[in-house]
């Protein structure tokens, strides 16, 4: 009996590693930081050399990564995406703008949703208006963390 649970947690051990280190994503880009996730993206940092590889369909991908300001008219597709994803499925909320509402935060404009955590669960937060591809790679070595308890 004891050699099972050995034998299980060996197991569960590999999956939680595999997982963690081949997460692949989709991302909901609005606003700013998405010019700093396509810098993460490009040679000089290449976030494909953590295992994560972008994919088109939210089908295929584990991580929904999220940057920019999300209005009330894109709460339904970006519900969408994250609802299309297998399990288990994480997010990442990139910028202040997806933290909290950032510079357009309720008391400002009305037109924003004052952070994804209130339409998803979000997994790790990147701060920063816009966050550096560091503390993007960062969040990413985080969440990897993350799964791998």
């Amino acid at each position: 009996m004891r050699e099972s649970a050995l034998y299980l947690s060996t197991v569960g051990r590999v999956l939680d590693w595999s997982r963690s280190n081949s997460l692949w994503y989709t991302v909901a880009n609005a606003g700013c930081c998405s010019d700093e996730m396509l810098n993460t993206l490009g040679c000089r940092y290449d976030f494909e050399r953590f295992g994560s590889i972008p994919q088109i369909d939210a089908r295929q991908s584990d991580l929904l990564i999220i940057s920019g300001p999300i209005s009330y008219k894109m709460v339904p597709h970006v519900r969408a995406l994250y609802d299309l994803m297998p399990s288990p499925k994480y997010v990442l909320a990139l910028g202040s703008c997806a933290n909290c509402g950032g510079p357009f935060a309720p008391e400002i404009s009305y037109s924003t949703i004052p952070g994804v955590d209130r339409i998803l669960p979000v997994d790790i937060y990147v701060p920063g208006c816009p966050p550096r591809p560091e503390a993007i790679m960062d969040g990413l070595l985080a969440l990897q963390g993350k799964i791998r308890g």
